[in-house]
């Protein structure tokens, strides 16, 4: 994890499909070029009364599923802190919060990856000036990337589905 100074600035980003609190499963399908983060969108039944609960899987059918595709990727991290841990983050005091997405301006993460490169012979800061840094708070994990931009689409099937048709659903 990277250590932040008094530069880092936590801003919410509403354009991106709102994720399920309870449970967005989500799943991570990476190569060099690209990420691509798949989770479980907010689905309102009308006639749910709150009494019951709904067991997801990966592979529960559903009618709507995110995918964010993360391009010129420079790194991204999945895992801790879930949820109930959150406050332990080092942007927590700063307003990141629960289930939902986030851009960090003059992001720490991205000047630190800026160092690390800055020993290549023909190293140039001006490399990183598109290098932007992206948090997903999920119910049981936190999904980080830096990037240089991202696209999203909306989608019906499963977790398992949608990631198994990728890159195709991106043509």
């Amino acid at each position: 994890m990277y250590q932040i100074d008094t530069h880092d600035k936590v801003v919410e980003l509403r354009d991106l499909p709102q994720m399920d609190p309870g449970a967005p499963l989500p799943a991570v399908v990476a190569n060099e070029q690209y990420v691509d983060l798949i989770y479980l969108i907010v689905e309102h039944d009308p006639d749910w009364d709150g009494t019951t609960a709904t067991m997801v899987t990966s592979d529960t059918e559903r009618e709507q599923v995110a995918c964010v595709r993360f391009s010129g990727v420079w790194s991204h991290c999945w895992g801790a802190p879930g949820d109930e841990t959150l406050v332990g983050h080092p942007l927590a005091a700063r307003g990141l919060t629960y289930y939902s997405v986030f851009e960090v301006l003059h992001s720490s993460w991205v000047r630190s990856l800026e160092r690390m490169n800055a020993v290549h012979p023909r190293h140039s800061p001006s490399f990183f000036d598109s290098a932007r840094h992206f948090i997903f708070t999920f119910h049981d994990s936190t999904f980080e990337c830096v990037a240089g931009s991202y696209e999203s689409r909306v989608t019906s099937g499963s977790i398992a589905s949608v990631a198994a048709a990728l890159p195709s659903t991106w043509r």
